[in-house]
C-alpha cells in the first residue's frame, strides 16, 4: 500500500508548551494509517532540558523559560530567526531506525548549507550539525511505539546571546553560530521553504 502524502504546516511562532503538547496528542492518536507531518515553525524564547538533561549545564538565570521535555539530549536554546522542523513519522512504514533518520536529518541540513557555500559537517558523538566546530543545527527526537517527534532546530539568524547562559547540548564551551553569523543574508522563512521542499524526499515519505 502507498505511503499517504506527508502533511507540510508552516505553523508561524508557537509557544513552545502549546507545540510540544500538540506533537504528543498528534503521535497517541495516529494509526498505521495516518499521514506522517513536518511542522515548520519559531518558537519565543525558551530553554529546552532533554530527558537526560541535567540542570547543571543552565549556567546562569538570564528570565528565560526552562520546560524539561521528553525528547534525547541536554540543554538548548529556541528563540526568533531559529527554524525549527518537527518530524513526526512512522519509522516502522518508513523501514529504517532513529539513527538513519538523524542521519537524514544532519544530511539535509549539510547540504542546505552546502548549497550557501558552507563547509558543514557532522561531529562524531555529538548529533547536529557544525561550521568550523561551531554548532549551527541541534537535533533531538522522542519515538513512541515506532513513531517520531521532535525534530531539529536550525540557527538562520536568532540572537545567540542566550546561548552564553548554558552549556550548549551539554558540552562545556561548545561555540554556537547562525547563518547571518557566517555572513548569509537569508530569512528563517526561505530556510524553512527549501526544508519543507526537501525532507520529505530526504526522509522517504513522498511528495507532499
Amino acid at each position: 500500500m502507498p505511503h499517504p502524502a506527508p502533511v507540510i504546516r508552516h505553523l508561524g511562532e508557537v509557544e513552545y508548551q502549546a507545540s510540544w503538547d500538540a506533537m504528543r496528542a498528534f503521535t497517541a492518536a495516529r494509526t498505521p494509517a495516518s499521514a506522517d507531518e513536518l511542522w515548520l515553525l519559531q518558537h519565543p524564547p525558551v530553554f529546552t532540558l532533554g530527558q537526560a538533561g541535567r540542570r547543571e549545564h543552565l549556567l546562569t538565570d538570564v528570565g528565560i523559560p526552562v520546560i524539561a521535555v521528553d525528547r534525547g539530549g541536554q540543554v538548548t536554546y529556541h528563540g526568533p530567526g531559529q527554524v525549527v522542523a518537527y518530524v513526526l513519522v512512522d519509522l516502522r512504514r518508513l523501514g529504517y531506525g532513529v539513527r538513519e533518520l538523524v542521519q537524514r536529518l544532519e544530511q539535509a541540513v549539510i547540504d542546505l548549507l552546502v548549497a550557501h557555500g558552507l563547509e558543514a559537517a557532522r561531529k562524531e558523538g555529538a548529533p547536529g550539525v557544525y561550521v568550523a566546530g561551531a554548532k549551527i543545527a541541534a537535533l533531538g527526537l522522542r519515538v513512541r511505539q515506532g513513531c517520531t517527534y521532535h525534530g531539529l532546530s536550525l540557527n538562520v539568524d536568532p540572537d545567540l546571546t542566550p546561548f552564553a547562559a548554558i552549556n550548549p547540548c551539554g558540552y562545556p564551551g561548545l561555540g554556537v553560530t547562525s547563518m547571518r553569523a557566517l555572513g548569509l543574508a537569508t530569512t528563517a522563512g526561505t530556510v524553512a521553504d527549501a526544508l519543507a521542499d526537501d525532507l520529505p524526499v530526504r526522509l522517504g515519505l513522498g511528495p507532499a
